[in-house]
């Protein structure tokens, strides 16, 4: 896998956030190498520029004597890693450092060959450093989290799973980076962990996007409701994409179901509940606005986002704001509101479900209600897990604090908003693992009917390891391998869905 600077598909990140390492393309060193030229010649004239010989943010005033710049550079990176809580997984990590390589092998930054080998390197090895997750507003950039990765580089701090930084690096055969005139400034700024962070919500909820198709699918089944509302002619009419994807999606699901063929004719009902309903309506604006983040973060990932830019061409270094996250702080909240859409309405299947007025089905989903609560708690723990994620689910982007003596007085809080996804997601995936459980278990008091082909094999895969309820159990184990099935992409590889 070619990673190529400015051009890397969506298809290359989620890649990467899956484990996989690419190779940067070669082609690149030309462009880096006349970035860094540019920044050797500008210090040879003797000229202030910020950044390269000029103290940062509201110290951009106080000038840099030639023989301080080396310590100038170390010092913005130990100064600003002052991160605090938990350390981002590795799989975010990893996206951190492919997306900081790309960025900086535009040429745009500034900085030596040997930087760019340096990130390449670490990725080919997985050394992965240890960066906590607190501590940036997402302007300018991540300066926080991105001088905790730039230390490691340097010897200082940790890697994951390594240890302390500089035996590590010692062990691996590598030297620790010295950093050159602006190259400790063109790695800290940059919306790589932003970006990284909301990149991997995106990716997680697409995943879960797609398994609530099937669980939505599915529960229509248990609940013997209609797929007329899913007939493409009512979509054509309104016109949105995604809408009438999802409902094609759902479609296929549910075709040859001899569930739903047993009360096509006599079926009293006119009307389904909503959550049924209306499903292509809510799934499809929740993915036309997953594909909007998507086009947001694909462009974000290719972008150049430090200060100041090198300008080769025309030998000029111009102070800017490409820094600032607000973009990415859109598209994180946006990926919020799906994710909490989505849960929300599969939340209301479950409790539809496990309601004998509402399904027809035994009260809680249990042969014998009373002596047995059956899905009755389980409801309940998704009802709590979709409260929670509608509390996270507020724009983080329209909450700006002035930071760094007003110098740097609106700030995007694209971090914040996009760090919150991974456990929103994972919220998600427990409330989508009970409908799994719950739809299923609905489906078997059809027996001998079976549902449709696609299905039947949601089943299968469900009952391999969690078997019919049919007296009170431990339910937590249950709920973890329907939840897994979930995470592990089970249901998802059962309909096709592109972002």
């Amino acid at each position: 896998m070619i990673l190529s600077p400015g051009r890397a598909p969506l298809a290359l990140w989620r890649a990467v956030y899956r484990g996989a390492v690419p190779s940067l393309d070669g082609s690149c060193r030309e462009a880096v190498e006349a970035g860094a030229a540019t920044v050797a010649a500008i210090l040879r004239k003797g000229e202030a520029v910020y950044g390269i010989n000029t103290g940062f943010g509201k110290l951009a005033q106080v000038r840099i004597a030639d023989a301080d710049l080396a310590t100038l550079q170390r010092n913005i990176v130990l100064s600003h890693a002052a991160g605090v809580g938990e350390n981002l997984p590795a799989d975010v990590v990893r996206l951190v450092l492919a997306l900081k390589l790309g960025s900086l092998a535009r040429g745009a930054s500034g900085v030596r060959w040997a930087v760019i080998e340096m990130l390449a390197a670490c990725l080919q090895r997985g050394l992965l450093p240890a960066i906590p997750a607190q501590g940036s507003v997402g302007a300018s950039g991540d300066l926080a989290p991105l001088a905790h990765m730039t230390a490691a580089l340097m010897g200082v701090g940790e890697f994951l799973g390594e240890g302390e930084a500089s035996a590590a690096l010692t062990r691996h055969g590598m030297e620790p980076l010295v950093l050159g005139p602006k190259e400790g400034l063109a790695l800290l700024n940059g919306t790589q962990v932003s970006t990284a962070l909301a990149l991997a919500g995106l990716f997680e909820a697409e995943r879960a996007y797609a398994s609530a198709l099937v669980t939505g699918a599915l529960s229509t089944d248990a609940a013997k409701g209609s797929d007329g509302p899913f007939d493409p002619r009512i979509h054509a009419l309104r016109g949105h994409r995604g809408q009438a994807e999802a409902a094609a999606s759902l479609r296929a699901l549910m075709d040859g179901s001899a569930i739903r063929a047993s009360h096509r004719v006599d079926d009293p009902r006119v009307q389904d509940p909503y959550c049924l309903r209306c499903q292509p309506q809510v799934m499809g604006a929740c993915l036309d606005i997953l594909r909007q983040a998507a086009a947001t973060l694909e462009i974000e990932a290719n972008g150049v986002s430090d200060n100041p830019l090198v300008f080769s061409a025309e030998s000029e270094v111009i102070s800017g704001g490409n820094f600032h996250a607000e973009p990415v702080a859109f598209a994180a909240d946006t990926i919020a509101m799906a994710i909490c859409e989505i849960g929300s309405l599969a939340e209301r299947r479950i409790t539809l479900l496990t309601d004998p007025v509402l399904s027809g089905l035994p009260a809680f989903l249990t042969p014998r209600p009373g002596l047995n609560s059956g899905f009755m708690i389980p409801q309940v723990t998704a009802a709590a897990l979709v409260a929670e994620n509608r509390q996270r689910a507020m724009p983080a982007s329209v909450d700006s604090i002035p930071t760094s003596a007003n110098q740097e007085d609106h700030v995007s809080m694209a971090t914040h908003g996009a760090r919150r996804l991974l456990p929103m997601a994972g919220n998600l995936r427990a409330i989508l693992g009970i409908e799994y459980l719950a739809a299923a278990q609905g489906c078997d008091f059809h027996a001998p009917l079976r549902s449709s082909p696609k299905l039947e094999q949601a089943r299968g895969i469900l009952r391999a390891c969690v078997p019919t309820l049919e007296e009170d159990r431990h339910m937590a184990p249950d709920m973890h391998a329907a939840t897994e099935l979930i995470a592990i992409g089970a249901l998802a590889e059962l309909t096709e869905v592109s972002l």
